[in-house]
Order: C-alpha cells, then structure tokens, then sequence
C-alpha cells in the first residue's frame, strides 16, 4: 500500500476528527456505487479504506510514523549506522566489517535481533551455531514466526447485505481477494480470513485478515436493527382519496394501498420486506404539494379554512 497519508491527502499530524472526515469525504467520492463506469473505483475504494484504517489503529499508525514498520504493516529491520537495512545489507557488512572489528557471527547476532532478538543455543563442536537458523535445521529447531493479522473493514451496502454473496476487498497487502459474507450478515461482525494477514518476516505462516463488516449509509432506508424506514411522498389527493403507491424495497419495489383520508403521522408496514426478510419496512408518508402553488387549491384551502375548519393540535 502506499502511504496510508498521502492516499487520505492528510498530514502526519491530523487528529482523528479530521482523519474521519477525510475518509468520509473519500469513502464517498469513490464508491464504487456512485462510479460504476470507472472499473477503478473498487480499487480506489479499497485503497482509501485499507488507509484509513491502518490510521485508525494506533499502534500500528505509531509505529509507521517512527519507522518500524512500512505502510503494509512489515517491520523494518535496523541495521548500522542508522540506515534500513535487509538481509543483503547484512550479509555485505559481514563481508565489509570483517577488518573493522566485526565478525560473521556478530553481524549475524545483529541481524537476528531485527526479528526480536537470536535464540540461543548449545552449539556443536565445529558447527556454525547460526547455520540452522536459515538452513532448515534438524533436531531442536524453532518453528518460523506467524505473520501478524491484519485488521481490515468491508465497507458492505444494505443490497449486498440482504441478498448475501461475495463482495471484493483489498487487503493491506495490495491483494484484492472475493470475501462470501454469512448468511443474515450483522452489521460490525467479523469475518476471519486465513493466511491472508501480515507475511511472517521469517518465512513462516502469514498471519489472518479479520475483516469487520461495516454497513454503509443508505441514500433511502434507514436501518432500525433488522426493521427499515423509507420515507415515500404523496400527492393531497392520494392522501385524501386513496390509491396504490410504489414503494422502494431491498427486493424491488412493491405495491402499497393508500386508504381513503390516510393519516401521515403514522407510518404503514410492509410484513417482512426489512433486511434479510427477518425485519419489516416502514412506509413513512410525505405529502407533496405542486411546485410554485396553484390558484385553485389555494381558493379551496381557503374556503375549507373559514367554512370547515378542524383542529389537529391542542
């Protein structure tokens, strides 16, 4: 990944309100729902995500800004001097130093200590006690270290909640991987991803990616635990007379019947049209008037008003 800093356009020193904001502000931009003609958009998506929560973790964004470890997570490992350095850094200092007061053995006991510091051991007579470190050893070897997880968020919409599936995310590591999300899928659960977390700097196991599931905001239902809310706008006449409605659903829409003189304080129920068809939906009901007015039904207010008036509050 590239600097988790640069892909949000945010300074080292941004507080988390701004961070937050930033990544709202990208998030939303670049949603693959709101550019589906750009077949980057996913990539982008991910790429802000996977930032903003390397950012959001502050061990790990405290350990980027001191240099331990680069933007996917990997440590990186101190040599002399000050400077970077590798396991090819190492081995040309063991060759360099050898007249300066360094031996093989010492280079190597420094660079085994980027990894936590060498085991140590009961060498055997004329055996390089390091040797089995790199070599496969036999008996008595130290397994390899385990990578470390990666904690990573599946931004997922209320659509693809509903109807399950795979949805695509972009790991820390630049992988774009296919996550199949559990049936009834639950808004913050987590989903753990084997082997696809942090590669072990010893060779070992990678480490897991656990993948929290966030939902997004939804342009039109607003989420009540598995119960939905939409707000669907009428005419005065179809409040007053009756009729059927279109009603927007995670399914499609469906048919709502508009009794005759409907009160619009309360909201209709859709049985079993919320999400995962565990929940309902709420049909909230907006009276719209014609734009810019009109003569005619102001004449009928009015006369509504001074011969037919009614009280609606205390």
């Amino acid at each position: 990944m590239r600097d988790p800093y640069t892909v949000l356009g945010v300074s080292r020193s941004v507080s988390e309100k701004d961070l937050k904001s930033a990544y709202r502000k990208l998030a939303k931009a670049n949603h693959p729902d709101q550019n589906p003609d750009d077949p980057k958009a996913q990539s982008k998506f991910a790429e802000i995500s996977a930032a903003y929560d390397f950012l959001t973790d502050k061990e790990k964004r405290g350990a980027f800004d001191r240099g331990e470890i680069d933007a996917d997570g990997s440590p990186k490992f101190a040599g002399f001097g000050g400077a970077g350095m590798g396991a090819g850094g190492a081995r040309r200092s063991a060759q360099q130093g050898a007249g300066a007061g360094f031996s093989a053995e010492d280079i190597l006991k420094e660079f085994m200590s980027g990894f936590g510091g060498a085991q140590q051991r009961t060498a055997r007579p004329g055996a390089n006690p390091w040797a089995d470190q790199f070599a496969g050893g036999t008996a008595g070897r130290q397994p390899s270290m385990k990578g470390d997880d990666a904690n990573v968020t599946l931004a997922v919409s209320l659509e693809d909640a509903h109807k399950g599936g795979s949805v695509p995310l972009r790991l820390p590591t630049n992988k774009i991987v296919s996550v199949k999300l559990p049936d009834n899928v639950e808004d913050g659960q987590q989903i753990r991803l084997k082997g696809q977390g942090t590669p072990s700097p010893m060779g070992g196991e990678a480490g897991d990616a656990l993948v929290t599931v966030k939902f997004e905001r939804h342009k039109l239902f607003r989420r009540d635990g598995a119960d939905l809310r939409v707000d669907v706008p009428i005419t005065l006449y179809e409040a007053v007379l009756g009729g059927k409605v279109r009603v927007p659903t995670l399914d499609g829409s469906a048919e709502l019947t508009l009794p005759a003189n409907i009160n619009t304080a309360k909201a209709l129920r859709l049985k079993g049209k919320g999400l995962h068809g565990n929940g309902d939906l709420y049909a909230s009901l907006k009276i719209v008037l014609p734009e810019n007015g009109d003569p005619d039904l102001e004449s009928l207010m009015r006369f509504w008003r001074d011969q037919k008036p009614y009280k609606v509050r205390d």
